[in-house]
């Protein structure tokens, strides 16, 4: 098996990269789905989560209140913290069985958004970072996404550099062109990643 961390500012186009690899064969464990997936209706994850912020964020059906929780842990690093206590134990358990399921000779992606922030690419055995240009990032978050440039700003800001991204890589995958060139990259970064499994 071969570990992938999969890696990317917000607006580099890490999503079609990871639908791209998976079309070619690689089992993605996607950090977020699973994220959700934790705290769906009628999981520990989500009562743990009332338990600890209160019935407030939830919503009438008994689903997670997105925004009600972001209000809360979004500007309180304490609140933040207890969150992500009882959210990444449970998704590191389910990615673990995820990986598990994929069999000795998968190729394996981890996308996982946060990697460099949190210090997780030892974790794998190689880390793939798309790289774009903050200004091409930020012109994609407006123009393309409709994001406010103050809000594609401060969700650029809340990440890791692109430089501290950069320092994590084992390979590069540049996503400033158009999507014809990241196809001809991503299979290219496919055939490496082939030859190192073999």
């Amino acid at each position: 098996m071969l570990r992938i961390g999969l890696t990317g500012g917000i607006g580099a186009g890490k999503s079609e990269v990871s639908r791209q690899l998976a079309a070619l064969g690689a089992v993605i464990v996607d950090s977020d789905l699973i994220a959700r997936e934790v705290v769906a209706p009628g999981t520990p994850g989500l009562a743990a989560v009332a338990a600890e912020f209160g019935p407030g964020v939830l919503l009438p059906d008994g689903s997670l209140d997105r925004p009600a929780l972001g209000r809360i842990v979004f500007g309180d690093p304490a609140r933040l913290a207890a969150l992500n206590a009882i959210v990444h134990p449970l998704v590191r358990a389910r990615s673990a069985e995820l990986e598990a399921a994929a069999g000795p000779d998968a190729v394996v992606v981890h996308d996982v958004p946060l990697l460099a922030e949190n210090g997780l690419a030892p974790l794998y055995d190689l880390v793939v970072v798309v790289d774009v240009p903050d200004a091409e990032r930020l012109r994609r978050l407006t123009e393309l996404r409709g994001m406010p440039e103050d809000e594609a700003r401060a969700r650029m800001a809340a990440q890791a550099t692109r430089e501290d991204r950069l320092a994590v890589a084992d390979l590069v995958l540049d996503n400033s062109g158009d999507l014809e060139q990241l196809t001809a990259r991503v299979r290219e970064l496919w055939q490496q990643l082939e030859q190192r499994r073999a």
